[in-house]
């Protein structure tokens, strides 16, 4: 018995850790550091998705992320969200996410993220999505998206509790999204 149980105590544990080892892998591009590559899952139909991510300058001269592409869609645009006068506001960044040097940007729910447009089809917990960042300076960079759970909030998150948004109040600058 007690065999058994440390056979399935093992297991468990190298459960864990090949888990905690599935997340994206840190990616780095002269001075830039890229990690913690996520999405979330989508309904069936939807024909946006957001991207969220971490960039670390560890250098002395600023860079910018200029642009975005996917298979997964079929336009990728740099977004940032604001409030104002108590809507949340979209729009994309016409001249890119400066990175400046020895400062990290997190690409987060409800702040900076790559908007991922017009779909091919829906995004599946689990799912690694394959995207090329372009940067001014660094040039174009493959990093892989884990999708995670449809409520996820941040990598390595299964979504299990999202917080309701009230979308009849949120501006989202013309991309089919407003209701």
């Amino acid at each position: 018995m007690t065999k058994l149980i440390r056979t399935f105590a093992s297991a468990a544990i190298i459960g864990l850790l090949s888990a905690a080892t599935a997340q994206a892998a840190e990616v780095k591009a002269g001075d830039l550091v890229i990690d913690q590559a996520w999405s979330r899952a989508t309904p069936g139909g939807a024909k946006v998705a957001g991207g969220y991510l971490t960039i670390e300058n560890k250098g002395t001269a600023a860079d910018r992320l200029v642009s975005a592409t996917a298979d997964v869609s079929g336009k990728v645009e740099i977004h940032e969200m604001s409030m104002d006068g108590g809507v949340m506001k979209m729009r994309m960044l016409e001249k890119g996410l400066p990175i400046e040097p020895g400062k990290t940007v997190k690409l987060a729910p409800g702040g900076y993220h790559i908007m991922f447009m017009d779909l091919k089809g829906a995004l599946k917990e689990g799912e690694k999505l394959p995207v090329t960042l372009q940067f001014e300076k660094a040039g174009n960079v493959q990093v892989t998206f884990d999708v995670e759970g449809v409520g996820a909030k941040a990598a390595g998150d299964t979504g299990g509790s999202m917080k309701k948004i009230d979308h009849g109040t949120m501006d989202h600058g013309g991309h089919g999204m407003k209701k």
